[in-house]
């Protein structure tokens, strides 16, 4: 990944994408290093984070790490996820966070250089043919060594430039096995319970 020092940077975060890709990866994001690495490295404006929560009075697995976030420089938008039960009798939970996402991404980006966006779902094609059109550069970060592929295709090719998330890993992760002290929470995301992945490629 390219950062440039002189340009205005924001980061947008899908959630449930960052999550499975990382995990199908075999390790956990730092996200104190994560934000680190944009402050350092360019004039960073602001880490947007997207999550679909669980439509339930019960506690969140995801709550421990949106807290953190909250408490720790990221700009929160979350919806209520919708549970179903699949014709099999398995449960699901459904939440697509790409409306979200495209709104915030062309809001942004009159005051923006450069976007950079964590999700490999290809229905954000057009949201970020739409920022290019503003003269924003677009930066995509998702995986195509992870078994199945987390990126589609239409957004790895209409991304300005497109970076392998197991490239860049070593910068802002953590292996599974590492414990480190004040660091936002491992999660065990609410999508794992067979659901639909909100990064449908």
């Amino acid at each position: 990944m390219i950062l440039r020092q002189n340009e205005r940077t924001a980061l947008f975060i899908d959630g449930a994408s960052l999550h499975h890709a990382a995990r199908n990866l075999g390790f956990e994001v730092d996200f104190r290093s994560l934000r680190s690495l944009f402050e350092s490295q360019s004039q960073f404006q602001r880490a947007f984070y997207y999550a679909a929560m669980p439509e339930t009075d019960d506690y969140s697995p995801l709550r421990p790490l949106t807290d953190w976030l909250a408490y720790n420089g990221y700009h929160l938008v979350l919806k209520n996820a919708r549970e179903f039960t699949d014709h099999s009798g398995r449960r699901r939970i459904k939440g697509n966070m790409d409306v979200e996402l495209t709104v915030d991404l062309l809001e942004q980006s009159s005051r923006l250089d450069h976007a950079v966006i964590i999700s490999g779902d290809s229905d954000l094609r057009r949201a970020v043919e739409a920022a290019q059109s503003r003269g924003v550069r677009v930066t995509v970060i998702s995986s195509m060594r992870s078994t199945p592929p987390m990126i589609g295709d239409d957004l790895r090719r209409q991304a300005d430039r497109f970076v392998e998330l197991a490239d860049i890993a070593p910068s802002f992760t953590r292996r599974q096995s590492e414990t480190r002290p004040r660091q936002a929470p491992p999660v065990r995301h609410p999508a794992d319970i067979n659901s639909d992945e909100s990064s449908d490629t």
